[in-house]
């Protein structure tokens, strides 16, 4: 009797322990999270320099990437960036993520400056636009007057026009370039902006929120597109179109049709989309998804 006692005693001890495994953040199922909490006490995108490189158990596995290249899409994932000087830069490293070395018209890369850093300028006839994700770069230009560039902030350069960004402590910029095309007396301008200065557009039959950081002018032969997603809002037009698109996740997961592929993507992902490759994004997760996407606009594709 008495071992009988201490079996139903043993019994109820372990479906004690296992209720409280059962409502513990730590039972058998849990996976860890991030809480709301913790995602306010970080700056903005900081993903991006600090991500997620892959599932703890691939993070040894010899080889192991998310990268991916073919003819008419790349995803390029952080554990691939290789960082080298950036010509013409000082103390400055930089990373290649799309080049017309893979079909592209235009040039997207990560600038990671230094202390007492500086930028070089691009080659004749080429523009450019630099997006802070981190830090902060004073942009100094002819007439000696300086504009200091914090996270979420931008600007375009127009071609042969003279500059530079220095940098006393650290940043991260991502930049796009391209051999500017122009159309007949047009000209462009020096912009300076930051995304939340920029209004909210409509979008015609869908939900996502839209923002341009450049003019819809005819001068501008490309544009930038920050577009924020809930979680579970989702592209309603399943995209083939002539237009190529150079794309950094700033923030949130989902799922990126590309071609008949399905890539989960995540903060730091950079995707090059070639004309006509059929494109769809859905935003999965617990917080919003924003990305900034290149496209080049108002020119004859002929």
């Amino acid at each position: 009797m008495r071992s009988l006692h201490l079996i139903s005693f043993v019994i109820i001890i372990i479906i004690s322990l296992l209720a409280k495994a059962s409502k513990s953040d730590d039972g058998f199922c849990s996976a860890p999270s991030i809480t709301e909490s913790d995602e306010k006490t970080k700056p903005i995108y900081w993903k991006v320099t600090n991500p997620t490189l892959s599932p703890s158990h691939l993070q040894d596995l010899p080889g192991y990437t998310r990268s991916v290249y073919k003819r008419d899409h790349a995803l390029i994932t952080p554990e691939s960036h290789v960082y080298s000087p950036l010509p013409d830069w000082t103390n400055t490293l930089g990373a290649y993520l799309i080049t017309p070395a893979m079909g592209s018209h235009f040039v997207m890369y990560f600038a990671k400056m230094k202390e007492m850093s500086s930028s070089g300028l691009p080659p004749k006839d080429i523009e450019r636009l630099v997006f802070v994700v981190e830090g902060a770069v004073t942009l100094t230009n002819t007439s000696s007057s300086s504009t200091k560039l914090t996270v979420d902030s931008y600007a375009y350069l127009p071609p042969n026009f003279y500059h530079s960004l220095d940098c006393v402590e650290s940043a991260t910029l991502v930049v796009f370039e391209r051999r500017y095309e122009r159309l007949g007396s047009h000209t462009t301008e020096l912009i300076v902006g930051s995304t939340d200065k920029q209004p909210l557009l409509e979008t015609p039959g869908e939900v996502f929120e839209l923002r341009k950081l450049l003019p819809v002018s005819l001068a501008y032969d490309f544009n930038i597109h920050i577009m924020d997603f809930q979680p579970g809002e989702f592209l309603n037009v399943k995209e083939v179109h002539y237009n190529q698109h150079g794309l950094l996740l700033l923030e949130g997961q989902g799922i990126y049709r590309l071609g008949d592929n399905w890539y989960p993507v995540q903060a730091g992902d950079v995707i090059w989309m070639a004309p006509f490759v059929p494109q769809w994004y859905g935003a999965l997760g617990k917080n919003r998804s924003r990305y900034l996407l290149y496209k080049d606009v108002n020119r004859n594709p002929l």
